[in-house]
């Protein structure tokens, strides 16, 4: 294994310790800090945490975005995909921290773990790329495992949980925003770490107008406390970090091998909330986990094949 390889597995590794953690962070905080602060205010702590990178690149000379003043169409459609996928990203923060309240972390690590099911979708629909049988099993496998999780593994759709729908929101909207900004990062000079501060500060906002319409006494309130707010500034640290150091791994390998690495990323979770949450695993959840990360897995090994024989 070369340096390069080696740092891009280390990357991806420290990615699945992340990935792990947060839930359980997220479950941590107060009772009083309700999701809509604790989201708003870990987007702000997000913004602090990505703004030394960002000016770090501007004083560098690269000067990313801010070079296309004259490149009008570009700069305008950069905008406006910036916007829209800064909101998205504002909801999924919420939902996020609302499904993992809810739904509870182990259930909501691995309904967020289906992200592939979501990217599957975007390509069939609007790429128009069919699917193979082995991809259409597996597709298929992580769909049941998904209603298994969130009827409690007892398969009764009148016990299905709302909560893990709330959760599958993350995913779902993770999977639009990401095609746009993948889109947009080919098509024009915009860097990495603006992206990821323009859209945490475009959440930011979005959140702020949200909650204060919403909960217009719920800004000030947790803006003062000092025992809210350790653990909005732990988790916009950890959720920052896991950006930038996805980023930086899947420089140096490639995305399918970076994801195989994280895949299993809801065990930890698992582990760390029977530690600190003191929450209890239940076996329906052990043997959804399994087959999950196996469907995983296995579109993972599917699309490497596919793209292999093109």
């Amino acid at each position: 294994m070369n340096s390069k390889v080696g740092r891009g597995v280390s990357l991806a590794l420290v990615c699945l310790c992340i990935l792990g953690a947060m839930p359980v962070i997220s479950n941590s905080r107060p009772e009083e800090f309700s999701a809509l602060s604790f989201a708003l205010f870990l987007s702000i702590w997000q913004v602090v945490f990505g703004l030394p990178l960002f000016v770090w690149e501007l004083r560098s000379g690269r000067s990313g975005i801010f070079s296309m003043k004259r490149q009008g169409d570009k700069t305008v459609r950069a905008v406006a995909v910036t916007l829209i996928t800064g909101m998205m990203f504002g909801l999924s923060t919420y939902l996020y921290v609302l499904g993992v309240e809810k739904a509870g972390a182990v259930n909501a690590a691995i309904a967020i773990q289906a992200y592939p099911l979501f990217a599957i979708l975007w390509e069939t629909v609007f790429l128009k790329r069919r699917k193979t049988p082995v991809e259409l099993v597996l597709t298929s496998a992580l769909v049941a495992t998904l209603y298994y999780l969130g009827t409690g593994g007892s398969w009764r759709i009148d016990g299905f949980s709302i909560w893990l729908l709330v959760a599958l929101g993350v995913p779902f909207l993770w999977s639009i925003a990401h095609v746009l900004i993948k889109e947009e990062l080919g098509r024009t000079a915009i860097t990495p770490a603006q992206v990821t501060l323009f859209r945490v500060a475009i959440s930011a906002v979005f959140l702020a107008a949200v909650l204060a319409m919403t909960e217009p006494a719920g800004f000030l309130d947790s803006l003062m406390r000092m025992d809210l707010q350790k653990f909005a500034v732990l988790m916009g640290l950890v959720y920052y970090l896991e950006l930038v150091v996805w980023f930086y791994a899947v420089r140096d390998i490639d995305v399918s091998l970076a994801s195989s690495i994280t895949a299993p990323w809801p065990a930890l979770t698992m582990v760390l909330a029977v530690i600190f949450l003191g929450d209890r695993i239940e076996l329906y959840q052990v043997l959804a986990f399994l087959v999950a990360v196996v469907a995983i897995y296995g579109l993972i090994v599917a699309g490497i094949r596919k793209g292999d024989s093109r």
